[in-house]
């Protein structure tokens, strides 16, 4: 299970068919709410404030959708219509009042709107970009930790995700940084349309 934040309201966390395996559930279990998915989000969210201070104070939406070989990722955004939610960990006063949910599971399946991959070889990248043409996405590309990382934004049915994603696996892999990170600590090649920019560039 990783987490990481994503804004001041916002954690993505990772979690590997590994770790369900470990929990006992099954990858189709993840959209019913049983007691084994409620725990796991309970321990999600536990691990959430434990690393990086996110505390679930007042109403949140859920949003997952999962990868075909890395696993599940789920979004968990807290929305500020309640006393105790939309400030950050700390500064809640004594009169207000905290609220929590007590049967949040992973119901919401939904797709992804961006997707961020590493390539180590621009050889490599070259080649996912031959393929990732077709799809009617935006893409821009940085150098950041030692690789290109192209980001990838897009209205994709979720099954158009998984099959972008099995393309570019073969080549790459899933990032491990945010499209936020790149934008303030990345080297930015292309800022916008890198994939026809990258095959303009480098013709075969």
């Amino acid at each position: 299970m990783r987490v990481e934040r994503i804004a001041r309201d916002k954690v993505r966390i990772f979690i590997s068919y590994d770790d369900l395996e470990e929990r006992g559930i099954d990858r189709d279990e993840i959209w019913h709410n049983g007691k084994k998915v409620q725990d796991l989000f309970w321990d999600m969210m536990e691990t959430a404030y434990m690393e990086v201070g996110f505390d679930i104070a007042g109403p949140i939406s859920v949003e997952a959708f999962t990868m075909p070989t890395e696993g599940v990722v789920v979004i968990v955004t807290r929305i500020p219509s309640m006393p105790g939610a939309g400030h950050d960990d700390g500064d809640y006063g004594d009169e207000e009042e905290t609220y929590f949910e007590r049967d949040h599971g992973f119901s919401s399946r939904s797709a992804p709107t961006h997707m961020v991959m590493a390539f180590r070889d621009l050889d490599d990248l070259l080649d996912a970009c031959k393929t990732l043409r077709q799809y009617p996405v935006h893409t821009s590309l940085y150098h950041h930790d030692g690789a290109y990382q192209l980001v990838i934004h897009g209205d994709l049915r979720p099954d158009q995700w998984e099959e972008v994603f099995s393309i570019l696996v073969e080549y790459g892999e899933m990032s491990r940084l945010t499209s936020w990170v790149l934008e303030e600590y990345g080297k930015v090649i292309f800022a916008d349309h890198a994939v026809e920019q990258l095959l303009r560039n480098f013709p075969t």
